[in-house]
């Protein structure tokens, strides 16, 4: 029975699980991206969100307690140099897990798992993307002829000087 058994043991006994999950929090960390299955993207975001919280504050017992769990001091300075600053305003969420199909050898569901502001691509469509509407357009044309009026009193001013 199954009883109060809340985490995927994703095949294999803790201590690899644990050796497993750091390495690819590690490699998560240096690369802000990584392939792997899907289910192994839904540990590994389980795993590395609450240390991504723990490092929004830079403290000495904060940075013992991140080491502790990914063993890669690199790993340690690029998540409280590079990352921390970056998410400190964001409350939550901090990775996304895409679903990118099926791995050819044995066919098991793949996954990206990133950093979600370290995407530039999406970042820059999210900015630049028109907000559009289904309303019609006749307010804004309304007040196009008007802006042209309030700029011919200024182009009078220095005639007058």
């Amino acid at each position: 029975m199954r009883h109060n058994k809340a985490f995927n043991h994703l095949g294999r006994k803790s201590g690899h699980r644990k050796a497993m999950l750091a390495n690819m929090a590690s490699s998560l960390i240096m690369h802000k991206r990584i392939n792997t299955t899907v289910a192994k993207a839904k540990a590994l975001k389980s795993y590395v969100e609450p240390l991504i919280t723990k490092s929004k504050e830079d403290t000495t017992h904060s940075r013992r307690i991140v080491f502790s769990y990914l063993k890669d001091k690199f790993a340690v300075k690029e998540l409280f140099g590079t990352i921390a600053p970056k998410i400190a305003d964001r409350p939550g969420g901090y990775l996304r897990v895409l679903h990118t199909g099926f791995r050819q050898g044995d066919a098991a569901d793949m996954a990206l798992v990133e950093f979600v502001d370290f995407n530039e691509a999406a970042l820059e469509a999210a900015q630049t993307a028109k907000k559009s509407t289904r309303r019609s357009r006749a307010k804004k044309a309304a007040e196009a002829p008007a802006a042209p009026a309030a700029e011919a009193p200024a182009e009078e001013a220095p005639k007058a000087e």
